[in-house]
């Protein structure tokens, strides 16, 4: 078996993440994270809506990362997101993180807001 290093060249991965946290390029933010290649921070919730409109034309898919178990996201958040034309794909925030980096490794246009995992 041949092993290849992952790089992600000047995009931010995540690099771990816990009860309450997510780590990021070695920035630790608590919470609700909205991350992109080029960004990370605190995500508001189903209620910020508008940093994640703003992406539209920046990405093609939003990894929505729903804490512990994965659930549906709120009808009108979906309706919203994919009217702006950016497609919506839910998962738990454990499995988003990873589907996230693997695209961010080959260049995706993504993004992944995710809700924390409870302490």
């Amino acid at each position: 078996m041949q092993l290849q290093e992952i790089t992600y060249e000047t995009a931010q991965p995540i690099d771990s993440y816990g009860p309450g946290f997510f780590r990021i390029s070695g920035q630790v933010i608590w919470g609700n994270a909205l991350i992109t290649p080029w960004d990370a921070g605190p995500w508001g919730g189903f209620v910020a809506l508008d940093p994640i409109l703003a992406l539209a034309e920046r990405v093609d898919v939003l990894f929505l990362g729903m804490g512990a178990e994965i659930a549906h996201a709120p009808s009108a958040f979906r309706a919203q997101v994919e009217g702006a034309g950016i497609g919506l794909e839910v998962m738990n925030s454990s499995a988003a993180c990873r589907t996230y980096n693997v695209l961010l490794s080959e260049g995706r246009r993504i993004a992944v807001a995710l809700i924390a995992v409870a302490e």
